[in-house]
């Protein structure tokens, strides 16, 4: 699982950066709200954890960001302020769960998976990916480009699911290779980059604009 916290505390986000790695995740922190920014828009998420008193950009802000461009993306508020009318601001900017501190890390963690347990819980549910006029119905499986139908293998049709998922964000290759197919990625092998190059050939070749792109030295991006 793949965890963002921003968190502005240097002493809280080490604490909580040690607890999840200890618990096999990976964490990037970041220090204020315009770093989290960045890193939310490089890469893609399994839950984002948010304090809201933040430099550069508070957390409510970088909430209702971060819902404009991933509606579905799970967002966890961490933050001194108990309040009632602060957690109406808070679900009001669209948050999924709210904490306040100080808090007990297992609870933390607890709240964690159940977020990412709910995340999983969407993704399974029939809805329409789209892109520009590219289309995928997850539930009949059938895809469309400016109405014609595109048919995928099993292995593209996974591939271009993910890159929908996270329109709009890059995907690394070691992303691709433990989201799409569940393996370790090896360097040495360029089986990803065939298979975008399939999709590519699909999706792009005889419609414009183009919607995969390659962004150098990051992995490749699905946006319109």
């Amino acid at each position: 699982m793949k965890i963002l916290l921003v968190e502005d505390e240097a002493s809280l986000a080490s604490f909580i950066q040690k607890g999840m790695v200890a618990e096999g995740y990976e964490l990037r922190v970041a220090y204020d709200g315009t770093m989290g920014q960045r890193l939310f828009d490089q890469q893609p998420f399994d839950v984002v954890v948010l304090d809201v008193n933040l430099p550069g950009m508070n957390g409510f802000e970088l909430c209702r960001y971060i819902k404009q461009h991933s509606a579905h993306q799970a967002v966890l508020l961490l933050t001194a302020l108990d309040g009632l009318q602060d957690k109406e601001s808070g679900f009001g900017a669209g948050a999924d769960d709210y904490l306040v501190k100080p808090f007990e890390f297992r609870e933390l963690l607890l709240r964690i998976r159940a977020l990412a347990r709910r995340s999983i819980a969407y993704a399974g549910q029939h809805t329409i990916l789209r892109v520009a006029d590219l289309e995928m119905d997850t539930d009949t499986r059938l895809v469309h480009r400016a109405g014609q139908r595109i048919e995928l293998t099993t292995r593209e049709y996974s591939l271009l699911e993910y890159l929908l998922v996270n329109k709009g964000k890059s995907v690394s290759r070691i992303d691709i290779a433990e989201k799409v197919w569940d393996l370790h990625f090896d360097t040495n092998t360029n089986v990803i980059d065939v298979y975008i190059n399939y999709l590519r050939n699909k999706i792009d070749k005889k419609f414009e604009p183009k919607l995969l792109h390659t962004i150098v030295g990051r992995g490749y991006m699905l946006q319109g």
